[in-house]
């Protein structure tokens, strides 16, 4: 069996957060129910363009891939009736909606543990479901901006710079991901399930991590560094070969030790020490980037990986999609679907035993209707006439 074959997760998720939390517990084997509102056509992340035909988009693939869908009303009698029958078999409801909404939607272990005592409730939201700015909606550029990250990316004398990616949000997916399977643990061994009240804003903070603790115990002010240099330990930065950027890094004496030999610098006592170096910043780096530009990247690369100094090249997307060492741990994973064909995506880097995973195609919408209505739930042709009139899967 696959490790979480026996956990059943009813996701009242949306977008890129909450599903990219879930996606990787459907990866390792857990039964990832989503529920999508009729009303709203489903998940939005079905229409992100460009790369969007209908209700198919290679962003829904991305963030959903081995998930069930279905399509459920929340806001009728009967489609809160159909969720309440789930709740009663599953292990967990996730859900990624405004810090305010799990309490009204009545997502809340108190509002469940009536159904499931051991239910885990488990809300990703933007700010928490508490504090001044529980109500205000989430986003990972808005985060960014509120966390510092902004301001401490991009060259120093450049605009306020976010991530190249949604870090905050898969951040905070995995965050979620890992609460949920805690709760899930404790609700086995206890017997009582429990909230998990998880933010995007939480997530960011607490990722600002040795700064944070260097301002808060010694009034630390961290800035931008030039070429993404590393606060404090010297060098480690990019630097421009004569043909493209690599990262070079001495986080140890002996990286330093050997980096000098390559480049065949004269011994110097401003650069002796990690401490040395970083007062002498100014003095060293302009004197490695002279060096560096003599010779292209592979040059570069060829010489120092063979020497043991922690190093790299900056590589666009394809590159690293192509990159020797991406192949050879699998990280690309092919499914098949009825109108794009083979997809390709990056697999999930979350790995427990020896065992090949996998990998199932996102569900259309409301594909796993039968499924979890006869099947799962056990209801009788009649019932579903009866909860289909009475608008439970959608306007009749």
């Amino acid at each position: 069996m696959r490790p979480l074959a026996d956990i059943r997760i009813v996701a009242v998720e949306q977008y890129g957060a909450g599903p990219f939390g879930s996606l990787h517990l459907a990866d390792l084997g857990a039964e990832v129910i989503k529920i999508e509102d009729p009303a709203a056509g489903g998940d939005v992340g079905r229409y992100v363009p460009p790369y969007a035909d209908g209700e198919d988009s290679l962003f829904f693939e991305t963030f959903n891939r081995g998930k069930r869908s279905l399509s459920l009303d929340l806001s009728t009698r009967a489609g809160r009736d159909v969720f309440e029958d789930l709740v009663a078999f599953s292990d967990a409801v996730y859900s990624n909606l405004r810090g305010d909404v799990p309490a009204k939607m009545r997502l809340r272990y108190d509002d469940l543990k009536e159904l499931n005592e051991r239910i885990v409730c488990c809300s990703l939201t933007g700010f928490g479901m508490t504090g001044p700015r529980s109500a205000q909606p989430g986003y990972d550029y808005v985060l960014q901006g509120l966390a510092g990250w902004m301001e401490l990316t991009g060259e120093p004398d450049g605009p306020p710079t976010k991530s190249g990616l949604s870090m905050v949000d898969y951040s905070g997916g995995f965050v979620a991901a890992i609460s949920l399977l805690a709760g899930v643990h404790a609700a086995r061994r206890d017997g009582v399930g429990m909230d998990c009240d998880l933010s995007l804003f939480d997530t960011a903070i607490g990722m600002l991590t040795y700064p944070a603790t260097w301002h808060l115990n010694a009034g630390f002010t961290p800035a931008r560094t030039r070429h993404s240099a590393h606060p404090s330990l010297v060098p480690f930065q990019v630097f421009e070969a004569s043909d493209g950027w690599l990262v070079v890094g001495c986080a140890k004496e002996k990286f330093w030790s050997r980096l000098a030999a390559v480049l065949e610098l004269v011994p110097d006592p401003r650069f002796a020490t990690f401490a040395d170096r970083q007062r002498h910043r100014d003095e060293l780096i302009p004197l490695l980037e002279q060096r560096f530009r003599a010779h292209t990247v592979q040059h570069w690369l060829s010489v120092l990986e063979p020497a043991g100094v922690p190093c790299g090249p900056v590589n666009d997307v394809e590159a690293a999609l192509k990159d020797p060492h991406t192949l050879a741990r699998g990280l690309i994973v092919q499914t098949e679907h009825p109108r794009y064909g083979t997809i390709s995506q990056v697999a999930s880097p979350v790995r427990v035993g020896q065992h090949p995973t996998e990998h199932r195609r996102a569900p259309s919408r409301n594909e796993d209707f039968h499924y979890v209505t006869s099947e799962l739930l056990g209801y009788t042709p009649a019932q579903i006439a009866d909860f289909t009139a009475a608008g439970a899967f959608g306007a009749p």
